[in-house]
């Protein structure tokens, strides 16, 4: 299926790593042009590279800091200064919560660390994309929330309160650039075996015996740990999202905004 993304621009927050690195590969497998913003240089640059070999019209990472507001304007105008317009913004950038602390073993600092990441860098992104994405002749929004705003763990408050807040904010946005054809979606992820949950796996005494690299033992410790098994018997690769985010983000969807696409293996929410 053509998607209708060859030559598309796209920026993709949080994409040398986990759901952003499965989003930017599926965009060059579409032979998009891919800018991706993030901190680190050399998972940038390999990143970059493999989204060049995968087919991308053309690919380059701009180290960006998320949750300074500079940093994420000079990306964007660097976005600008090279494109001219902007049909596709992603944000995949997550909050990690170190361990399952719950409502009374987080305090402020993480709680607004939390937020940052899950929620205004998304705020920043699009905000500074915006004139980008009315250039252009047609574009789209993609924010990866969490199916856990659904189906509340404890022990992840503070990060599940981070993605409940994009969900809103998607939204609204939808409804905000609904009149100026700026699509605006969220794609929500169950249980995927992404890198943070890789280290939680990890960290995890040797005698539970879990292979941090299987997604069938990973769907064990989502169900024992965190409460949120799927009817399928296994947790989710991140390549498995990325076509999602990379249809919700196509000129091929033409009508559909304001909407929160569950990919969660299956569950009765």
């Amino acid at each position: 299926m053509d998607l209708g993304l060859g030559g598309a621009a796209v920026v993709v927050s949080g994409g040398s790593k986990g759901m952003g690195r499965a989003a930017v590969e599926r965009f060059a497998r579409e032979g998009a042009r891919v800018a991706i913003l993030a901190r680190g240089k050399a998972a940038l640059d390999e990143t970059a590279e493999r989204a060049l070999a995968l087919g991308a019209a053309e690919a380059f990472g701009i180290g960006t800091d998320l949750t300074d507001s500079a940093s994420v304007t000079a990306a964007l105008d660097e976005v600008g200064a090279r494109w001219g317009s902007l049909n596709v913004l992603v944000n995949a950038a997550g909050p990690v919560e170190s361990g399952l602390k719950g409502f009374e073993g987080s305090d402020d600092a993480e709680w607004i660390a939390t937020l940052e990441i899950g929620t205004l860098s998304a705020v920043r992104t699009v905000r500074a994309a915006l004139p980008l994405l009315r250039a252009a002749e047609w574009a789209r929004v993609v924010n990866v929330s969490a199916h856990s705003t659904r189906r509340q763990s404890p022990g992840l408050i503070a990060y599940t309160a981070s993605k409940a807040a994009l969900t809103s904010l998607s939204k609204n946005l939808a409804q905000t650039l609904a009149p100026e054809g700026i699509l605006v979606n969220t794609v929500s992820p169950g249980s995927f075996l992404s890198e943070g949950m890789k280290g939680y796996l990890r960290a995890l005494p040797a005698e539970r015996g879990i292979d941090p690299d299987s997604l069938t033992d990973a769907m064990r410790v989502i169900k024992e740990d965190f409460g949120h098994p799927a009817f399928l018997p296994r947790a989710g690769d991140p390549a498995e999202i990325g076509p999602v985010i990379a249809f919700a983000g196509s000129r091929l969807n033409t009508y559909m905004t304001g909407a929160d696409i569950n990919v969660d293996g299956g569950s009765d929410f």
